[in-house]
């Protein structure tokens, strides 16, 4: 797997063209960023790819699998080997000792069969090796890309934040299973949450989209301790929502803005798998949660 950066995509398909040695049409890649030509020359952002030559990976499976089978080869040599040397030891004993009696001749033929290979028993694990090396494969491949995607979400936001009035000196991305998880902090980690988190809010909408839409990513952001205090406040707040909705069978929350209302949502529905648990809205837009036991396809318990 090669990572290219060039200034066009046309070009980044030549450069891992020459430098896996196969044709444009055998590459296998993905696009890690479009070019963009910026505003005056400022902002400019090179085509950033990671390919891979088809004809290498099939190339690469076949010698996997040339080497399996000659290992295989060699294990069977050396349990026929084995074998022949118990059968004549077996033959020497029975020439030295006397005919053998019935009990004797059926361990001896248990112990045959035990020796034998069984076909069906060994395809079964080679299959199940197979597959567990592809398995091992993707999930490293998986976690090479995550790793890559993660440093390059990571230097975007500091060029980002580069560009604000906001003194944010510590910026970390982690990836791990379609999220991206991103924690900021600096001097002014207070004034980018704002009052009443509405930054905070406005900036998590924003990266939301972008990460979406271009890397089909979800999100969570952490600036300074804002998110862990929220989760905090919405825990204690829900406390008696909660024993309403035990002790009714239904409930509702005050209005909530902006993230505390997923917050709550996703607390309440840790609470109650069982029941239906969603955000509702006025006219007038404010949101709200709702938990009870409509369009629930699951039937309380009498």
């Amino acid at each position: 797997m090669k990572k290219i950066e060039a200034e066009t995509l046309e070009v980044a398909y030549a450069e891992a063209s020459k430098l896996l040695k196969c044709s444009i049409s055998d590459l296998n890649y993905e696009v890690i960023q479009h070019p963009s030509s910026g505003i005056m020359g400022f902002m400019k952002k090179n085509a950033i790819i990671v390919a891979t030559c088809k004809k290498t990976i099939q190339a690469e499976a076949k010698i996997s699998q040339v080497k399996i089978a000659k290992q295989e080869t060699v294990e069977k040599e050396t349990v026929n080997k084995e074998i022949a040397k118990e059968v004549k030891k077996e033959k020497i004993v029975e020439n030295s000792i006397p005919t053998p009696t019935k009990e004797e001749s059926v361990a001896k033929e248990i112990i045959k069969v035990v020796k034998e290979e069984d076909p069906i028993v060994n395809a079964f694990f080679e299959v199940d090796k197979e597959i567990g090396l592809e398995l091992e494969e993707e999930y490293e491949e998986e976690a090479i890309i995550y790793d890559e995607l993660a440093l390059m979400i990571e230097n975007q936001l500091k060029e980002l934040l580069g560009y604000s009035c906001f003194d944010i000196d510590i910026v970390e991305v982690d990836v791990r299973d379609n999220t991206a998880l991103i924690f900021l902090d600096g001097e002014d980690a207070a004034l980018l949450i704002g009052k009443e988190g509405y930054r905070y809010n406005a900036l998590s909408y924003m990266i939301f989209n972008w990460l979406h839409t271009k890397y089909e990513l979800f999100i969570k952001l952490e600036i300074a301790e804002f998110l862990t205090k929220q989760q905090e406040m919405i825990a204690s707040y829900i406390k008696p929502v909660i024993a309403n909705v035990e002790k009714n069978g239904k409930g509702k929350t005050r209005f909530l803005d902006g993230i505390l209302v997923q917050i709550a949502l996703e607390q309440l529905r840790e609470k109650f798998p069982n029941k239906y648990v969603a955000i509702k809205s006025t006219k007038d837009g404010r949101k709200f949660v709702v938990i009870n036991e409509f369009n629930n396809p699951i039937k309380p318990k009498k």
